[in-house]
């Protein structure tokens, strides 16, 4: 069993840094793909980035260039280095994991990017609030 824990949130002004953190628990081996998402009031959940067991990521069109994503597998340690935020940043964040059988290919990292309620294991989420 997966555990997530998310820190690193807080408030900033416009144009701030920030840098969100999780701790991954309970992963031994095998494939992973871990990510953050994020949740504004009145929306949906969505995909800000994910990063893969080969270190291949994936960037939201809205965040790219602006926030960084990695992972320390000898830590198990997920980072997500976000620059030159802005107010509509302003949301919960959301780390989450999945353990897939199979090899991890194109076509699941689009599914699993464009539908959080295929992520199997969540952190209970830290707030970003950007302020104008």
């Amino acid at each position: 069993q997966v555990q997530l824990t998310e820190s690193g949130g807080g408030s900033v002004q416009a144009g701030g840094s920030l840098r969100l953190s999780c701790a991954v628990s309970g992963y031994r081996a095998g494939n992973i793909c871990v990510g953050w998402f994020r949740q504004a009031p009145g929306k949906g959940r969505e995909a800000v980035a994910t990063i893969n067991s080969d270190l291949k990521t994936t960037y939201a069109d809205s965040v790219q260039g602006r926030f960084t994503i990695s992972h320390d597998f000898s830590k198990n340690i997920l980072n997500l280095q976000m620059d030159n935020l802005e107010p509509e940043d302003t949301a919960m964040y959301y780390c989450a994991a999945d353990l897939p059988e199979a090899a991890i290919d194109s076509d699941y990292v689009r599914r699993h990017f464009a539908n959080p309620e295929l992520w199997v294991f969540w952190g209970q989420g830290t707030q970003v609030t950007v302020s104008s």
